[in-house]
């Protein structure tokens, strides 16, 4: 029952997943050194630990000074994005999490040295939505498919579980095959042994027939 209801904890997860549509919207967020224009998006089914480690994990696929965590935060020291130049820029990122909902909102903004990426900036703000929505969907999806991978383990137990029932049950039509042989063995054997009776008796009359003949003649003698 319990993994019955595991299942279906599972299933439910990734359906409200489903129903969400993951989109990234702009606007002014708190970070530890203020208030800053960040772009936010929401990832499902997952923790803050697996995101921030994720989100670490890509920025430093950019060249960078350093990538650190700081004050609850993930900063990116002169990250240098090719498709803007070389000029590098720092990264912001803070993350709330909803361990009810299995949520986590990432907020990032673009310190561009001075001002912060707003979507006055054209192609860098087109840029950096493709940026927060592309890390979101995947990280979603990774996650998902940990669960999906948890239900599919609980299929291929009900799986193994339905090929037992199918062993065992052809076991149990074996042992009745096996049955009604003997049984047929021992009904065969219950009709010769009732006639072998018969002619046993009817030898054991003719015998004491002989010995009751040879008592008489015994019996003759003087």
């Amino acid at each position: 029952m319990k993994k019955i209801v595991l299942t279906i904890s599972a299933l439910v997860a990734l359906t409200t997943a489903e129903a969400q549509k993951i989109s990234v919207k702009d606007g002014s967020e708190k970070f530890s050194n203020g208030s800053h224009n960040a772009y936010s998006a929401t990832i499902y089914e997952t923790s803050k630990d697996d995101v921030e480690s994720k989100w670490k994990s890509l920025l430093k696929d950019f060249k960078n000074e350093k990538v650190k965590s700081d004050n609850g935060e993930i900063f990116g020291d002169n990250i240098v994005i090719k498709d803007w130049g070389n000029n590098p820029v720092d990264i912001y990122a803070a993350f709330d999490e909803d361990k009810t909902a299995k949520t986590v909102t990432i907020h990032v903004a673009f310190d561009l040295g001075g001002a912060y990426l707003t979507g006055s900036d054209g192609d860098k703000h087109s840029y950096a939505k493709k940026m927060i929505k592309d890390f979101a969907v995947k990280t979603t999806k990774e996650s998902m498919g940990d669960k999906v991978k948890d239900l599919e383990k609980v299929l291929g137990k009900l799986e193994d579980n339905q090929k037992d029932l199918e062993k065992d049950n052809k076991g149990y039509k074996s042992d009745i095959e096996d049955y009604k042989a003997k049984i047929k063995k021992a009904e065969d054997n219950i009709a010769k042994n009732e006639a072998d009776q018969v002619k046993k008796k009817s030898e054991i009359e003719a015998q004491k027939k002989v010995v009751d003949d040879a008592k008489k003649i015994m019996d003759k003698v003087d």
